[in-house]
């Protein structure tokens, strides 16, 4: 268990931008969530958050990068037929999150939902 004694006045912690940036880049690194960074860095999930809002206004964080798609094809190598459900996709994120749904959803919902959920 941790304990920290504080003796004296208490301070602010200030962070510079490249401490910011060194933390926010361990999100999504081996499965890391932001509570698990937060966590290990003994900071509020809150202050990830708006360090990469600050960053990305900044421009010194990317926004999130363009969605790219592959081309996917179903085992049997023969189109869907009409009376079949269709398959289930699953995407795997950088963040290490995972989003499944139908492969037959439009490409602008499905980058919709991707975005939502690396929001999240």
């Amino acid at each position: 268990m941790h304990h920290e004694v504080i003796v004296g006045v208490e301070r602010r912690r200030r962070w510079r931008e490249e401490e910011k940036l060194s933390i926010l880049e361990k999100v999504g690194l081996n499965g890391a969530t932001v509570s698990d960074v937060a966590r290990c860095h003994d900071i509020t999930r809150q202050h990830i958050y708006q360090w990469r809002q600050e960053l990305r206004r900044k421009g010194v964080l990317p926004r999130t990068s363009e969605t790219v798609f592959l081309p996917l094809h179903s085992p049997s190598g023969s189109e869907q037929s009409k009376d079949r459900q269709p398959l289930e996709i699953e995407v795997v994120l950088g963040n290490g999150r995972k989003l499944r749904c139908a492969s037959d959803l439009p490409l602008e919902r499905v980058q919709q939902l991707i975005r939502a959920v690396e929001a999240a």
